[in-house]
């Protein structure tokens, strides 16, 4: 079957071999390939290791004389609203084919239709014929990544066999000259540690955390993180439940201990306009960890001073319309917390 366009979603960090034969199908199948990168908007981590534009980048150079007939546009992730998502990836395909003068064009969806969680969002677009491609015998990348920062002896040869010569010479690049990958690899090592120093226990931890959403008179309070994980980019107040907490105090305790804010425990127990639970299995780097947000809320008022103390090397009130602009310098999961408590979905 002949389209006019297939439409490839990804989130290639990095773009490697599997994925080049997957669009190289999809150019055979149709004048154009909508590539729609995910995780579009995340800060640097060692999951998420290189920000929309150099992937848009790395798919171009892996096209070759073919990148003439890729459409590559970013593509956010919704960790807790997938019916946004799905809406965002409607949207972009409109908007491309409204932009292309074809609002009729004949558009089909290729991917592997694999089990589990990974392949299940190829079935939330019934209106598009699924292109199913079978699975190219590569290393995943993840692997890739790991590879990439193990700094063990044979590992680029590893990553050079399973990506193109393009994206490995960017990779190469990224290696040898970036500052981002310095840090990188010091957050690598943290995690690996992390991970290691709880290997001993019976069966896999899940981990349980509270966070502060401190709204007052149009302000957020966000702390930025001293150290790894996360060193440099910004924070909801908030850390580990002790045994002998329940989770509400531990927030409250946590917001106090990091920012010092001058609000007594029992305002701040009374302001508490709404509460979340975030369980999203891939939130955090450091294993399974499922928080629980709180939502304070001040309307108006003076903005009570605040400073950094515990593992913060920053606090300070951010308007919100500033801090729904940041979303590449939020920790893990914070960014889609404070939406789902303000908006702006």
């Amino acid at each position: 079957m002949r389209y006019d366009y297939l439409v490839l979603i990804g989130r290639f960090q990095p773009f490697h071999n599997g994925h080049l034969a997957v669009l190289s199908h999809a150019l055979r199948l149709a004048d154009r390939v909508i590539v729609l990168v995910g995780s579009a908007g995340q800060p640097r981590t060692t999951r998420n290791p290189f920000n929309a534009g150099e992937r848009a980048v790395m798919i171009r150079a892996a096209a070759g004389d073919q990148a003439g007939r890729l459409i590559v546009k970013p593509l956010r992730d919704r960790l807790y609203n997938e019916t946004v998502w799905v809406a965002d990836v409607q949207r972009l395909v409109a908007e491309t084919l409204e932009a292309e003068g074809t609002p009729d064009a004949k558009v089909g969806l290729i991917g592997r239709n694999k089990d589990g969680a990974t392949g299940a969002y190829l079935a939330a677009f019934p209106q598009w014929p699924l292109v199913d491609v079978q699975h190219t015998d590569v290393l995943s990348a993840t692997e890739l990544r790991a590879w990439l920062f193990s700094g063990e002896t044979g590992a680029l040869r590893l990553v050079e066999a399973n990506t193109p010569a393009a994206v490995f010479e960017m990779l190469q690049a990224f290696r040898a000259g970036s500052p981002a990958y310095a840090q990188l690899a010091r957050e690598d090592a943290f995690i690996r540690a992390y991970r290691q120093s709880w290997a001993v226990a019976p069966y896999a931890p899940t981990f349980v955390t509270a966070d502060a959403v401190v709204v007052h008179s149009g302000h957020v309070l966000l702390v930025r993180r001293r150290a790894e994980p996360g060193k440099g980019l910004w924070a909801l107040p908030g850390g580990f439940v002790n045994q002998e907490e329940a989770v509400q105090d531990a927030a409250i305790r946590e917001l106090q201990e990091e920012t010092r804010v001058k609000i007594p425990p029992a305002v701040l127990r009374g302001s508490i306009k709404a509460r979340q639970v975030f369980d999203h299995p891939g939130r955090s780097l450091r294993g399974r960890t499922i928080t629980h947000a709180f939502h304070f809320d001040f309307p108006t008022g003076d903005l009570p001073k605040v400073r950094a103390a515990d593992d913060a090397d920053r606090v300070r009130w951010v308007p919100l319309s500033e801090a729904m602009l940041m979303e590449e310098q939020f920790f893990e999961d914070h960014f889609h917390i404070l939406e789902h408590f303000v908006g702006g979905a």
